[in-house]
């Protein structure tokens, strides 16, 4: 309550407290996750309320028609995540001297879409351009993916590894890289058509990007030792389920290549991964509470559950919370949704868990 009141205090004017310099020390995963020092402590703050000044009145009118929530129910987390967030993609970029393919992974619930509008908005005001890729954007036309499911009916959803156009993802990631004088047309999919089944969209022609954020369900994630299926957990229990798993860990090899064009990657991480599982039946819920089509529990059970088979969180993304890891941002996702706990898996497997939750 007393950050927020200071924080209103900065958007009127005033200079900021000294305890708000304090308080970004308070937790030291998370200041040396954003590079904050008790010898930088003031310059961050007074660099950050420069930029909550300018960012405050787009991200007002953000939350008010995008997230139908007031401003200054989100002015905490606007301080403590999303504006050092975002200053420290400009400074990657900066850094760089080209285009940052920053990569984002997260599943269901996790809060990825939003994430990139805000970072957007935020990184506009800091002078770069940015454009937001999601995995999804990469999908198989519809009449490809018909092919390929009568190759092999196990792909029942769009999704999964080998659901995607690799190459087609490959050739747009390389072109951002290294950007040419011509408009870069950025694959967009349309979940709507076919009924549902979705299809290629119109591309959208985008030019001088500073910052690409590259987001998806499994961004990033590498083939593991299909040894470790033998001893899966649920919902993989049949022999079936074990070899769809291996197939589908086996594809993951094509995507290595795509991987290979991030310079970094943020982990979005539930604590438990199983909420995605309640987060997906609310937002079905509130889907049908206003007239729109919406799945059923048992179906949004199985829809879940198909995807835990084939990339089960507890073998692909758990292990990337610790060292040897190749994820350089790990965001805690709380029951609500909000951003918990930010660190870096180093500086968390060096400071301790133990030690962590004593603060």
């Amino acid at each position: 309550m007393q950050t927020a009141i200071w924080l209103s205090q900065i958007l009127a004017g005033a200079l900021p407290d000294e305890r708000l310099a304090q308080l970004m020390l308070a937790d030291p995963l998370r200041a040396q996750a954003f590079d904050i020092t008790a010898a930088n402590v003031e310059q961050v703050v007074q660099k950050r309320s420069h930029l909550l000044r300018a960012v405050y009145p787009a991200f007002s009118e953000f939350c008010q028609t995008r997230l139908h929530l007031a401003p200054n129910q989100l002015l905490d987390t606007l301080w403590d995540f999303w504006l050092p967030l975002a200053m420290q993609l400009a400074s990657s970029r900066q850094q760089l001297q080209r285009t940052l393919i920053q990569g984002i992974l997260g599943g269901q619930g996790t809060g990825k879409t939003t994430l990139g509008a805000i970072l957007t908005l935020i990184l506009a005001h800091l002078g770069y351009r940015t454009v937001s890729l999601s995995l999804d954007d990469l999908y198989k036309t519809y009449h490809d993916r018909l092919a390929l499911k009568q190759q092999d009916p196990r792909l029942i959803w769009r999704g999964p590894p080998g659901t995607h156009d690799i190459d087609l993802g490959l050739t747009v990631l390389k072109k951002l890289r290294q950007p040419i004088e011509q408009p870069i047309a950025i694959p967009r999919f349309d979940k709507s058509a076919y009924d549902g089944a979705g299809d290629r969209a119109q591309p959208e022609l985008v030019d001088s990007i500073d910052i690409v954020l590259f987001e998806g369900w499994f961004v990033g994630v590498r083939p593991i030792d299909p040894a470790h299926f033998d001893t899966a957990p649920p919902p993989i229990e049949t022999h079936d389920d074990r070899e769809f798993a291996r197939d589908i860990n086996a594809r993951l090899h094509e995507y290595l290549p795509l991987w290979s064009q991030l310079d970094a990657l943020i982990l979005l991480y539930p604590d438990d991964y199983r909420r995605s599982l309640a987060w997906r039946k609310d937002a079905e819920r509130d889907m049908i509470a206003v007239g729109q089509s919406g799945m059923k529990d048992a179906e949004i059970e199985d829809f879940v559950k198909y995807f835990w088979r084939s990339l089960h969180p507890e073998l692909f993304i758990k292990p990337l919370l610790t060292p040897p890891t190749w994820v350089d941002l790990v965001i805690e996702i709380n029951p609500d949704h909000s951003p918990g706990s930010v660190y870096r898996p180093g500086d968390l497997a060096s400071y301790g868990r133990d030690q962590r939750s004593e603060q």
